[in-house]
């Protein structure tokens, strides 16, 4: 009669020694694959962060008055252009309340501050005569329309644009880091000192950008004139805080200059 067999104590501890080495290969095995997606995954939303950031920091510096880009490293200034035409001529009395100039396209109207050439001067000191108005509004119509200075205002322009060219721009933009954060801030009205009177909350104040590395943002302006467009150079880095990983990007805008 068949003796029956069983296994011994000896190869029970075998195979669940060989169980052991197994799992413990195959969970350090797949905890590396799933480190390796998760950390591909940051990569790439880091890099789409940057494109991202780079893309719109490009469209709104495109729209700059040329000359009213001014930056000192880490902040960038500048006056959005919301509307542009050539105008008829230039009173010359001694205080115009208004001007003609070609109608804008579709015959819309408008509103902001003008600025007329201005190369070599400081559009943020305010001056009567100079080469930027009180607020003034375009009116709707079409082909000639007057653009009258806000609220009975007067202004009389010290230089005239070899084009007869004249635009109209809002007031002025800051983009500044801070920490991780890189704000955006409007409404401030003009100040003499890039950085002066910034709004600290919203809504004058808002986040662009987050997860930027220490002053690692820098805005360098290289001046338009009559032969050149202005070029703007900025720098930023982006940082993982987890893991130290660093996603930089170098960008350069040409604002285009029709004095």
């Amino acid at each position: 009669m068949d003796r029956a067999r069983g296994f011994t104590l000896v190869e029970l501890v075998m195979v669940i020694m060989l169980m052991s080495i197994v799992a413990t290969v195959s969970v350090t095995f797949i905890g590396q694959a799933a480190r390796g997606v998760i950390d591909t995954g940051a990569r790439q939303q880091r890099a789409l962060a940057g494109i991202v950031i780079s893309e719109r920091l490009t469209r709104e510096l495109r729209e700059a008055l040329p000359n009213s880009l001014r930056a000192n490293g880490a902040c960038i200034e500048w006056m959005p252009i919301v509307a542009a035409s050539t105008y008829e001529g230039l009173p010359t009395a001694a205080s115009p309340a208004s001007f003609q100039a070609v109608a804008l396209p579709g015959g819309s109207s408008a509103s902001g501050r003008v600025a007329i050439y201005g190369y070599g001067r400081d559009l943020y000191n305010y001056a009567n005569p100079g080469p930027l108005s009180p607020p003034a509004s375009v009116a709707a119509g079409s082909p000639l329309v007057p653009v009258t200075f806000d609220s009975g205002l007067t202004h009389r322009f010290n230089t005239r644009s070899p084009n007869q060219r004249f635009y109209l721009v809002t007031d002025p933009v800051t983009l500044c880091q801070s920490g991780q954060y890189l704000y955006r801030y409007k409404n401030y009205g003009l100040q003499p000192g890039l950085g002066d009177s910034l709004p600290t909350a919203m809504p004058g104040r808002e986040v662009v950008a987050a997860g930027l590395e220490a002053s690692s943002v820098a805005f360098r302006v290289t001046p338009a004139t009559l032969k050149r467009n202005a070029v703007v150079a900025f720098d930023f880095t982006l940082a993982d805080v987890a893991t130290g990983e660093k996603f930089s990007v170098s960008q350069e805008v040409q604002v285009r200059n029709v004095p």
